[in-house]
């Protein structure tokens, strides 16, 4: 998540409001006040700023993106939970097998990923529906070719 506050560089003046934003370009409808009597001349990230209300937002957007994400089969959901605890104890244990091991899945992900790309260019999928399928947004130019 991102923040909007669209402040000055010398901050005053600054901005009044500030809202949750997301990397697809959805910006949450609700701003929230800065008191930058409060804030002073510190950054947004150390004041005391209440967060909650984005967050919120930001949580919201985020549910009802995933809500419309095709859902994984349950064995190879089953299979990336394996694979994540089996990762991350390696990570402790032994961290250059961990990172030989993220590699190798680096490397078959791209390769599925692009295979599965094709077939969907070749079934003629829109961006859209593909980012919506996959529980996102379009946020960067995407096409077949």
């Amino acid at each position: 998540m991102c923040w909007s506050a669209a402040a000055s560089r010398a901050r005053r003046p600054g901005a009044v409001a500030f809202r949750a934003v997301c990397a697809c370009g959805w910006r949450s409808a609700a701003q929230y006040p800065l008191d930058w009597g409060t804030i002073d001349d510190r950054p947004l990230y150390e004041a005391d700023v209440d967060l909650a209300g984005p967050l919120d937002d930001w949580t919201a957007h985020l549910s009802v993106v995933r809500e419309a994400a095709v859902p994984l089969p349950e064995p190879l959901a089953a299979l990336l939970v394996e694979m994540t605890g089996q990762l991350t104890a390696a990570a402790a244990d032994a961290p250059v097998a961990a990172l030989r091991a993220a590699g190798v899945l680096e490397r078959i992900a791209a390769r599925v990923g692009r295979d599965a790309a094709s077939a969907l260019c070749d079934d003629g999928m829109s961006a859209e529906a593909v980012a919506t399928a996959l529980g996102t947004t379009r946020s960067k130019p995407w096409s077949c070719s």
